[in-house]
This record gives C-alpha cells, structure tokens and sequence, in this order.
C-alpha cells in the first residue's frame, strides 16, 4: 500500500488485526486437533525414535519456507523487512536463548505456542504456564532481565556487510547474482525438507498432512497480512515505511514469547486507550479460541491441573526459561523455528538448532531423573 490518511489507520489497522486472529485460530485448531507438538516432536524422537511429530514440524518449515519466498519472488513482501535479517548478528543471544528456551519447553511441557493450544483445550497448568511465560518475557523485555539480556548477552555480536539471509550471505561471499539465489535456496532447502517429510509412508495420513500444511500456510498467510496488507511506503505521520499494527514497527509473523507479555499488558492496562491490540497478540488470542472451539466441537476439553509439588515447579522454572530465552533468542519453535527459518535468516537457523538442543538436554535430564527417582 503506498499511503492512506491519519484517518484511515484505525480501518487498516483493524483489518490486520482481524485477519491475523482469523489466521491464528486455524492454527490453533488445527494444532489441536493433529497434536501439533515441537516439543512433543522432539521427544517422541529421542525417547522412541518416532519422527511423525517431527515430520509434521518439517513440512511445516517446508511449507512456510516456500509460501514466504514465494511471495518475496512476485514483489508482495521484502524479506528485508523483517527483524530476523537485519545485519546485526549477536550469536550468543540466539545460542543462549535458544538453549533455554529449549530446555525450558521440556519441563513446562510444551512450547509457547502448545500452551497456549492446551490452555484453550482447558488445562489450567497451561493457563499458569502462560501467565509466568509472560511475565518473565515481559520482565526480559523491559525489567531486571532485560538488563542481564541487553548488557551481558547482545552486545557479543557482530554487524554484516549485509542482511543475514542465507542468499544475501552467500550472493556477498561468492560473487553469484543474488536474485539468482533467492530463487534457488528456497526452493532447495524447502524441497529437500519436503521430500524428508513426505518419504516415509506411514506418515502420509490426513492429520499429519493437514498440520503441516495448515500450520506453515498460516505462517505465509501472517507474512502477508503483515508485510503486504498492514505494509505503508509512507506513513502519514512519519512520511516513512511502516507496517500497522506490529509491535516491532517491522513486518512480523507469529510469534508466542513476547506476544504472550504484550498480551498480558493489554489485559491489565485494557482501559488506557494508548493500550491497542497488536498482531502479536491478535495471534495469541486467535490461537487460544480456535484451540478452545475445536476442543468444545471435538468433545476433548477437559479441565487438567498439576499433579503434584514437584511437576508445579517443573513447570514454573520451564516457563520462566521460555520467557526469557525466548525474548533472547528473539524468538520460539514458532517465531525462529517457522517464522524466522521461514526467511532462511542466519540468526533464525542458528537459534532453531540450540532449541532442538536445549530440548534434547532437557528430554535426557527428564529421563535422568526419572530413572533415579524408580
């Protein structure tokens, strides 16, 4: 969109809310209904070699990788525009924070975007997952952690020459022509992780299909709205690029970490008019109702707490490690590993890798511990 008036911001930015809701709920049902589950995925694939969760997870990528490059091919979006292929490059952060997060969704039991799908199915552990993931995000972002984050951690980093996508990177190193490799890595990585996902037999059921399809479609579906829809040349305040409705004045897509603290802040500061609903939290709150009304329409909503002392504070330390891992390493299995991957950014793979290692450490010590405990 090229401008609009002062007066017409209110209607865009509306539209960009509703359409990343509507975006949002589909994926929340569809991740209820399919046991969509990174952190699921990682486990079934450590403890008993079952990929099914994991292939799901890599069509998904798959999927988004080809859909977001797709559009970056006809003109719709600029990959450029997003916060994950910005040059600067702070590797411990994405190392770091990955790892934490990583470790962290082990012990709270799922990911930020699982809790939030198992909080809308009517586990209240998850709803208190969520609240202590906010608010350490929230305290990461802006409090006491953000200092240690800001002061201890992103500072070990380096500016590149160029954006840090995988094409920008290699057309400045080698010398090839740049739109050449736009064209071909996505195509590339993304069918290679499509022919990994699909090759094995027994994984070509409908549900499987339809969670990674359905779920890396609405990561395109969200770069679109973002990035094309909410997408402003000239701001008519600013006379300069925005896109409406983002937290980060940046195209984005989903997101749960510090989606989940910009939610909590527009829930408890609900009457200040400066207070308005976000993409982010659009995705939040969309994610919740599709997985409650699948849940409500399937007949699976069940209220669930905690089993005990010790699976509470398992749960509440997993949750405040994914609050502040998450912020770190800017983002989770759904904002690095689908969003982030999805534009091939160097910052994005780097930070996918810790997670799966975090999670497998914390699948191991969760064995560990359960085998001295028999």
């Amino acid at each position: 969109m090229t401008s609009i008036t002062v007066e017409q911001l209110p209607a865009l930015a509306a539209t960009v809310v509703a359409s990343t809701f509507a975006l949002a709920f589909v994926f929340g049902a569809v991740a209820q209904r399919t046991g969509f589950c990174t952190m699921g995925a990682v486990a079934d694939a450590v403890n008993f070699g079952d990929w099914t969760r994991m292939r799901q997870w890599l069509l998904a990528i798959a999927v988004a990788i080809l859909g977001t490059n797709g559009l970056a091919a006809t003109g719709l979006i600029d990959l450029n525009d997003a916060f994950y292929t910005t040059p600067r490059f702070t590797p411990l952060a994405y190392v770091v924070g990955g790892a934490l997060f990583g470790f962290g969704m082990v012990l709270a039991g799922g990911c930020g975007s699982r809790t939030v799908v198992r909080a809308g199915g009517g586990s209240l552990k998850s709803l208190v997952v969520f609240l202590v993931l906010g608010l350490s995000a929230y305290i990461s972002l802006r409090g006491a952690l953000g200092v240690v984050r800001v002061y201890g951690i992103e500072p070990v980093g380096v500016v590149l020459p160029t954006h840090q996508d995988l094409p920008s990177l290699l057309a400045a190193a080698t010398g090839f022509s740049k739109p050449a490799l736009q064209r071909a890595l996505p195509l590339l990585v993304g069918g290679a992780l499509l022919v990994f996902a699909l090759a094995h037999r027994d994984f070509l059921r409908f549900d499987n299909l339809l969670a990674g399809i359905a779920i890396g479609g609405v990561i395109v579906g969200v770069w679109f709205v973002s990035g094309y829809v909410g997408r402003l040349d000239e701001h008519p305040v600013t006379i300069e690029k925005a896109f409406v409705a983002t937290n980060s004045g940046r195209m984005e897509s989903l997101s749960f970490v510090a989606p989940a603290a910009y939610t909590l802040d527009w829930l408890m500061f609900f009457s200040d008019r400066s207070k308005t609903i976000t993409l982010g939290v659009a995705g939040v709150l969309g994610t919740f109702a599709g997985s409650a009304a699948c849940a409500i329409a399937t007949g699976s909503f069940r209220f669930e707490g905690f089993r005990d002392t010790e699976d509470t504070a398992n749960h509440l330390v997993g949750a405040t490690l994914m609050g502040f891992g998450g912020v770190t390493a800017l983002g989770c299995t759904v904002g690095q590993g689908l969003s982030g991957v999805s534009t091939l950014a160097l910052s994005s793979i780097l930070a996918f890798a810790s997670i799966i290692a975090g999670a497998v450490a914390g699948v191991k010590y969760q064995a560990w511990r359960t085998e001295r405990s028999g």
